[in-house]
């Protein structure tokens, strides 16, 4: 609650109020508010320096802190339905001053002092976090001989914080918010500056990594186109061989074909002699073979010598060929 009382109106009240006697209610007040004032803890006060509402707050002010009771239940008593608690000893209406002081505190917060409430609120706490705020950005209320500056105050309900308000306040002020601005304006300018060098370097070292990459690149494709040259010439090279062997090969065939074509041709007139000769002396032959025994031999060597004169004429071709 310290901590909250610069920031926002503290009331203090007590819920489930029913729950004690009216005069152990009392003195739990009592010890309360001692025990608030024995903290430092400040505490909304009603307002009576206003005649009007001066007596009604003196005496709201002697009632704190408000003890209240809640209830979302909706009882009839006689002829009226009432909000309160229903317990077997009897019924706690939260709308009866005799009860609790629900009322009193409605009273207080929504007819009687809410403009107060309003202006406490802005005119101290807002007041005072706007203060803190522009003492932590470098503002201070400072004259042109960097003095503090006190004039007439109007002071707070606590004593500890006041407001002031002043022309060379304001002055001093719209100065220390110009060099403030010069200042960051500079740390802006001297950020961008930084980025921007970076942002450059950044960029050259890209542009490096990318050029390296590139002449890597480059450096393999003359590589490959290399490769490609000398397999292109050795496969043309091969090629040539294969085509040389190939019309070699068709020549030779050729000439192969020619020569079995002479040989057979020769050949078959050689066979046709020989049946004709065969068929003139078949004849004697078969005289001499049946008549004379070294007839027959000398035939059958003559017959061996002819065979061994067409098997060469036959394989002349082949020996050519290889």
């Amino acid at each position: 609650m310290k901590s909250l009382d610069s920031k926002v109106n503290i009331i203090p009240i007590i819920g489930k109020a029913d729950s004690i006697s009216k005069t152990e209610l009392q003195k739990f007040k009592n010890k309360i508010m001692s025990e608030l004032v024995s903290n430092g803890v400040h505490i909304y006060q009603f307002p009576t320096d206003d005649e009007t509402v001066s007596k009604i707050n003196t005496i709201m002010n002697g009632h704190l802190p408000f003890a209240v009771v809640g209830s979302t239940e909706e009882v009839k008593i006689g002829n009226k339905m009432v909000r309160a608690r229903q317990y077997p000893w009897g019924i706690v209406q939260v709308e009866n001053e005799n009860h609790c002081d629900f009322v009193k505190l409605r009273e207080m917060l929504i007819s009687t002092n809410m403009e107060d409430l309003r202006e406490q609120t802005h005119a101290r706490h807002y007041e005072l976090y706007r203060r803190c705020r522009l003492e932590e950005m470098g503002f201070r209320d400072i004259g042109p001989e960097n003095k503090p500056v006190r004039l007439p105050c109007s002071k707070s309900y606590a004593d500890r914080e006041t407001i002031c308000h002043s022309s060379a306040s304001v002055e001093s002020l719209q100065e220390a918010y110009e060099a403030k601005r010069h200042e960051f304006y500079l740390e802006l300018q001297r950020k961008e500056e930084e980025m921007r060098q970076q942002f450059v370097q950044r960029v050259k070292e890209k542009e490096a990594i990318l050029k390296e990459a590139e002449q890597q690149v480059q450096t393999k494709f003359e590589h490959r186109m290399l490769m490609h040259r000398e397999v292109k010439l050795k496969l043309e090279k091969q090629k040539k061989v294969l085509e040389d062997e190939i019309a070699m090969f068709i020549e030779k065939k050729a000439n192969a074909e020619l020569l079995q074509s002479q040989a057979s041709v020769s050949t078959s007139v050689v066979s046709l002699k020989r049946d004709k000769d065969r068929k003139k002396n078949q004849g004697f032959r078969l005289e001499l073979l049946c008549f004379d025994v070294r007839d027959e031999e000398i035939v059958n060597v003559h017959e061996q010598r002819e065979r061994e004169k067409l098997e060469r004429e036959r394989n002349s071709p082949r020996e050519f060929q290889k």
